[in-house]
């Protein structure tokens, strides 16, 4: 990456220098009513179903549809390395990103073994590792360069190298089958680019939104805070969308960026895995705020910014864990879950059509 591909742009980064899909809003207000007095007519009390009961609702918007169905649901691992690991702000040396690759297609990471157990399709995107992979089928070659620059030292992506990740994601939807597609990531140093695009774009201090990553001690945890406090003052006057993602990185949110909006593009069922793939969401929402509904958030996880990054959205995950792995473990996890709204919406029995007697007047 060159100087000049630096500053090819100016720090607005306009969405409109960048091709985006449009994503219209969910409105159907005939289609939520029905659909909710469906599910207050199981034979069950009203709402105690829980939360179940507004997934199922939120599916069926998401579709369009009376009676949701999960179709070939895709898991989807996009990965790149960060330039800012040359800071030390991992507790994993950069190389661990091609090795977990290798470990994705060989069937022995969690997300694989997760995948298998669920029936999803594993998908795993290179977008920007600084290993080449050979051919394999489960792996998609679309790597915008071998890693982003040194976020500390410059931006860490041209604003045409966020134009193709974005695109890398959007084609890589595109291509797949289904109407669901799990979400997840790989790229050591990727909490730090998370962590600073949700301090960036929500105002929230950066050392609320920094955590331990991978696992670093308390003294590690300080130094990594300070680095990204240093990358953030070096680069603030990129505020816009496009503009921090391309200052922080990486290339593997940037196509989650593109992901996520082409999924809602297409009304594909969109579940979000953890901090990573929450902050792409966050950075896919500024850019069409339609998205946000057909998102399905996984879980909590361990990272303090992500729960301030689900606050900020308004969502609430569906299960907490104390899960801090990413590749998608999460997402997988509770995809039983969907499954299970759209079951109970489709097959649990009416008070009227099982003859059962619903609440006293």
């Amino acid at each position: 990456m060159n100087d000049a591909d630096l500053n090819d742009a100016d720090l607005t980064l306009a969405p409109d220098r960048v091709d985006l899909p449009e994503v219209a809003p969910m409105h159907d207000p005939a289609l939520a009513v029905r659909v909710q007095h469906a599910i207050d007519h199981k034979t069950k009390p009203l709402g105690a179903l829980g939360q179940l009961e507004a997934l199922a609702l939120q599916l069926a918007l998401i579709q369009g549809r009376d009676l949701p169905q999960l179709v070939q649901p895709q898991m989807v691992v996009f990965a790149a390395d960060h330039g800012l690991t040359a800071r030390g702000i991992s507790a994993y040396p950069a190389d661990v990103t091609a090795q977990m690759v290798l470990n994705f297609l060989a069937g022995g990471a969690a997300v694989s073994v997760l995948a298998r157990q669920h029936g999803l399709a594993l998908t795993v995107v290179d977008a920007g590792v600084r290993q080449d992979f050979e051919p394999h089928p489960q792996l998609r070659r679309c790597k915008v360069a071998p890693g982003t620059a040194d976020a500390s030292q410059a931006r860490a992506m041209s604003l045409s190298q966020v134009a193709q990740a974005i695109a890398v994601g959007r084609d890589v939807i595109a291509s797949l089958p289904g109407n669901a597609v799990l979400l997840g990531e790989m790229g050591i140093g990727n909490t730090s680019a998370s962590a600073m695009l949700v301090a960036r774009l929500t105002g929230l201090p950066i050392e609320t939104c920094t955590g331990r990553g991978t696992g670093l001690d308390d003294a590690a945890l300080v130094r990594k805070t300070a680095v990204l406090a240093e990358v953030l003052a070096r680069h603030a006057d990129a505020v816009e969308p496009l503009a921090a993602l391309a200052a922080f990185g990486g290339l593997e949110i940037a196509a989650l960026v593109g992901a996520v909006l082409e999924a809602a593009a297409q009304r594909r069922v969109i579940v979000v895995d953890g901090y990573i793939v929450g902050a792409a969401v966050l950075v896919a929402q500024r850019l069409r705020p339609a998205v946000l509904p057909r998102c399905v958030f996984a879980h909590r996880s361990q990272e303090p910014g992500h729960r301030l990054l689900l606050e900020h959205l308004g969502v609430r995950p569906l299960i907490d864990l104390d899960l801090r792995l990413g590749e998608g473990s999460g997402a997988a996890l509770a995809w039983p879950l969907l499954e299970s709204a759209c079951r109970f919406l489709a097959e649990m029995a009416s008070f009227e059509s099982a003859g059962v007697s619903g609440p006293a007047p």
